[in-house]
């Protein structure tokens, strides 16, 4: 029990270093203009098409390219005709919906 009690401080910056470097990093436009030029993501505006189709009559609210352990997706706030906030990750490269939940 000393011992968890001595080195729980380390154990808790260890942690917390390790949860840090697991976050998602947000990339600026040049970042994302640069790696839609080389082909390594899709345009934001043919991905919107295909989830805009998914709600008709949503409107965007906010998007944002970010890399998560080498993975570029795009984080998107719609809300749909109802007056419903959703939230959508739509892997960059290819368009595939990672995730479709409705925002708090």
């Amino acid at each position: 029990m000393r011992w968890v009690l001595r080195y729980s401080g380390i154990i808790a910056l260890v942690l917390a270093i390790f949860a840090l470097e697991a976050m998602a990093r947000d990339l600026d436009q040049d970042e994302a203009l640069k790696l839609r030029e080389e082909g390594v993501i899709m345009p934001l505006d043919q991905l919107l098409r295909s989830a805009l189709g998914l709600y008709p009559g949503a409107r965007l609210l906010e998007a944002e390219l970010e890399e998560e352990d080498d993975v570029y997706i795009y984080e998107v706030e719609l809300v749909t005709a109802d007056g419903t906030v959703r939230e959508l990750e739509l892997d960059a490269r290819d368009g595939r919906i990672l995730k479709d939940e409705e925002d708090d």
